[in-house]
């Protein structure tokens, strides 16, 4: 695999991994929006990750299939919402129960630390190759 390749290939888990923080924020931060611009309880939203393999001639010179990341589409989850007795509530219905958003915050903030480590690994990942890159020049000198 050649330095371009490996180079597209972490900023490809990059530009994913920060759709995942980004979305799994905006579940956390509309956790108990009871009413958005449709006028029904937010959805918590998930990303869709595809695999997305290189060219037939990285395969070849590699001898295997490297792949790439992308976000697919962000979908949203179709759970339903939790249903809390709050008669006070603006949104109650005629029984009393509003219905809240289907966001578990305990979920959210591990899909939140998942999706920061793995940014933090291709991070890590792009400053190895940047390292061995300006190792190979120093010695072309």
């Amino acid at each position: 695999m050649d330095f371009l390749s490996a180079l597209r290939i972490s900023a490809s888990g990059l530009a994913a991994e920060r759709v995942r923080v980004n979305l799994a924020s905006s579940n956390l931060a509309n956790a108990e929006s009871t009413r958005g611009s449709d006028g029904k309880p937010y959805r918590r939203l998930d990303p869709v990750l595809e695999a997305v393999p290189f060219g037939d001639q990285l395969a070849q010179a590699s001898g295997g299939q490297p792949m790439s990341v992308r976000v697919a589409q962000v979908a949203q989850d179709q759970a339903p919402g939790r249903r809390v007795y709050d008669p006070s509530h603006p949104d109650a219905d005629g029984q009393g129960f509003v219905t809240l958003p289907n966001v578990n915050p305990v979920h959210e903030v591990v899909n939140l630390m998942s999706a920061s480590r793995a940014y933090d690994a291709n991070a890590s990942a792009l400053e190895t190759l940047k390292t061995m890159a300006q190792r190979g020049l120093d010695i072309a000198r």
